[in-house]
């Protein structure tokens, strides 16, 4: 999609309509694993002075066959070091990984492994480490499972969420991002 249609672009433009401005800094990568994320992302993430994170990492550790251990770890070593270098720790909003099986590109992924059951299974790492961190979460699998039936919720590439679909996204993690800014 375009940069425009994007949810992190969606919500910056809804904060700023909601009295909140914030300057965007995207640094996620398609394809990049958690051990990129600590590698890669988090020296850049450390050197600005975040307000509000966003957190969605896992498909690809998934489909790369990374262990469920292994993700876990991950996934706490990144907490743990955004949360370090932000002025409120708390302001981390957790996404949950989307069902990419939903869409045709994204079955053949699977590799004989079943898709939903092993994102469910990443998933739960995430929902525990949002509710050890008390951090909030934001739950999309359902919301992305309805793909499956609605082609203009799947992107040109067939694989990814169209622009609409991450609407539907964006107004989910949108009260939660409000709630968080205005510390209500």
């Amino acid at each position: 999609v375009s940069r425009e249609e994007s949810w992190p672009n969606l919500l910056t433009k809804d904060l700023s309509n909601n009295g909140i401005g914030i300057e965007l800094i995207n640094l996620a990568k398609t394809g990049w694993l958690t051990e990129h994320v600590i590698e890669l992302e988090l020296p850049l993430f450390e050197k600005h002075d975040a307000d509000l994170a966003t957190l969605l990492i896992g498909a690809n550790d998934w489909v790369q066959e990374v262990s469920v251990e292994k993700f876990g770890e991950n996934l706490q070593k990144i907490l743990n070091r955004m949360q370090s270098s932000m002025k409120d720790p708390k302001k981390i909003i957790l996404l949950t990984i989307p069902d990419f099986s939903a869409t045709q590109v994204g079955q053949i992924f699977g590799t004989g492994r079943d898709i939903v059951s092993g994102i469910k299974e990443y998933n739960e790492i995430i929902k525990k480490e949002a509710e050890t961190c008390h951090l909030p979460l934001v739950d999309i699998f359902p919301i992305s499972q309805a793909m499956k039936d609605d082609p203009e919720l799947i992107a040109l590439d067939g694989l990814h969420p169209s622009g609409k679909e991450y609407a539907l996204w964006e107004k989910e993690i949108l009260p939660v991002a409000v709630k968080l800014l205005k510390g209500e």
